[in-house]
């Protein structure tokens, strides 16, 4: 890897930064600027393009337009003589400052000879529009609000590589075109779905991040020690169990949004740190939760300004309601090639797949024989209901057929976005479940890793619910067209960085 030298052409860029950044501190400006009492979005400032009107005077007809004041990031700027037109953009848009010698004044003019690509900058002045028709800012009075002592990416060469990308995302989201748009989106998406759960009459709460026990999902922890108490703490891998004690505690109808963490592997489709959506309704069932869901997703996506159909890589996802509802005896059945009740012929395809089938419960084999051929067919959205009860250990089991539980996902893309239950609310089968579910595990892991606090609660009496999970940055993914997890999360996890690395990729020597 190249490292820039001390006469590199990055280099020489940074020295010459700093030599006007002292320029600046002797003309008398602050060049880390001050607070801003005005100032308008460009956004709204391009708004008000038609309140500038044309005016008669002694010279001819001129414009007159409304006096205005913005700051923004300098992303270009080219000198004519006497003036200089500089680009500047902040988070709503972007606008043509219009600066101009006699008009600023020789000491802002000379701040002026001062400026580089990057700096933030605030400006005040006319809006009107150029000979060439270009609605401007034409400038009278110029501030600067930060010099960037770093030179920004090299415009071919900068920004390219993912990974560089998301470890410099501040630069990511200043330079890639689109990043900074997606990052809307998303929060547009979550304030969307806290909404719809709002107006439905639930209520937001916020539970323990640390707990003694890491419960409500099968994933492995990651683990922490906390001095003080002198116990061993785990970050959560779901929400599940404290929103039921709620339930338990008669709140009727609550969710959480927040950081779960899974001690896995990194891939397009999984971070270890992800944000998720539970909530849970007392006298609902997963039903109520896919009519729920269903809302949800169609009001993020509304709030994202697109239509029923999202362009996703090469393909199109049509979100037109209502979304297919297939069993997944059915799904099984047709994109597995055999009968789901039949042993025999699913462990054959087992065997076929390379999947180990040796003293492994059918129930399993059949659920990992899904996962391969399945799953990647259910473009979607789908929903999938009446999963094998046996791999389900929370959920309420049909009445008439106790072999399944009443359990849906949302597949989309092949990728699991929902997971939702009729909620098991008898504390005695609960407990039961549990320690089959820890079964074969040392006797002193099964009982740290029981919720016996949990099975108390439920003896208290939980009403009969429905619960849902649904993975945000997944959802996010789909309605983005981003085809990558680390796209729309700010700052995923990246490995250590090395020295030099990010600098010397971001400013490469050649620039």
């Amino acid at each position: 890897m190249n490292t820039p030298s001390s006469s590199s052409p990055a280099e020489a860029l940074r020295r010459s930064r700093r030599e006007k950044l002292q320029r600046i501190v002797e003309l008398g400006h602050d060049p880390w600027g001050h607070r801003l009492q005005g100032r308008l979005p460009i956004g709204e400032i391009r708004a008000m393009e038609s309140q500038i009107q044309k005016v008669s005077t002694p010279e001819g007809e001129e414009e007159q337009g409304p006096k205005v004041l913005a700051a923004g990031r300098i992303m270009l700027q080219r000198k004519a003589g006497k003036l200089i037109f500089i680009d500047i953009r902040d988070w709503t848009g972007k606008i043509q400052l219009l600066v101009g010698k006699r008009q600023v004044g020789e000491k802002h003019w000379a701040l002026a000879q001062c400026l580089d690509l990057g700096d933030l900058i605030a400006a005040q002045g006319e809006l009107k529009h150029t000979r060439t028709g270009e609605l401007s800012i034409f400038v009278k009075n110029l501030w600067i609000m930060s010099k960037a002592l770093e030179p920004p990416p090299e415009k071919h060469h900068g920004l390219t590589d993912p990974e560089l990308r998301q470890r410099l995302r501040y630069l990511d989201l200043i330079y890639t075109p689109g990043v900074m748009e997606r990052f809307q989106r998303r929060t547009a998406i979550v304030k969307a779905i806290r909404r719809t759960l709002d107006q439905r009459g639930y209520v937001e709460v916020e539970g323990p991040t640390l707990q003694t026990i890491a419960g409500g999902a099968a994933a492995r922890p990651f683990e922490t020690f906390h001095n003080a108490l002198g116990i061993p703490l785990y970050l959560r891998i779901a929400l599940e169990l404290h929103l039921k004690r709620l339930l338990v505690g008669g709140m009727e109808r609550v969710y959480e949004l927040g950081r779960v963490y899974r001690n896995e592997g990194i891939s397009p489709r999984h971070n270890p740190e992800f944000t998720m959506l539970e909530a849970y309704e007392a006298y609902g069932d997963y039903h109520t939760m896919m009519d729920l869901t269903e809302q949800l997703v169609l009001a993020a996506l509304e709030a994202t300004g697109q239509g029923p159909k999202v362009q996703w890589g090469d393909a199109v996802i049509d979100f037109t309601p209502p979304f297919q509802r297939a069993t997944y005896d059915e799904l099984f059945a047709q994109h597995a090639g055999v009968d789901p009740g039949d042993e025999a012929a699913v462990a054959q395809v087992a065997q076929r797949l390379g999947i180990p089938t040796q003293d492994r419960h059918p129930d399993v084999i059949k659920n990992e024989v899904f996962e391969e051929l399945v799953e990647p067919k259910l473009t979607g959205p789908v929903f999938v209901l009446d999963y094998p009860a046996s791999i389900c250990p929370l959920t309420k089991r049909k009445r008439d057929n106790p072999q399944v539980a009443e359990r849906f996902e949302l597949f989309i893309q092949g990728m699991e976005v929902a997971n939702a239950y009729t909620e098991l609310n008898d504390p005695d089968l609960q407990e039961q479940l549990f320690r089959t579910q820890l079964a074969g595990l040392p006797p002193e892991e099964s009982m740290a890793r029981m919720d016996h606090d949990f099975i108390r609660a439920l003896r208290y009496g939980m009403p009969p619910a429905g619960g849902l999970g649904i993975g945000v940055d997944r959802l996010t993914m789909l309605l983005t067209g981003a085809e990558s997890i680390r796209e729309v999360i700010l700052f995923p996890l990246l490995r250590p960085e090395k020295p030099g690395q990010a600098t010397s990729a971001a400013n490469p020597p050649e620039a």
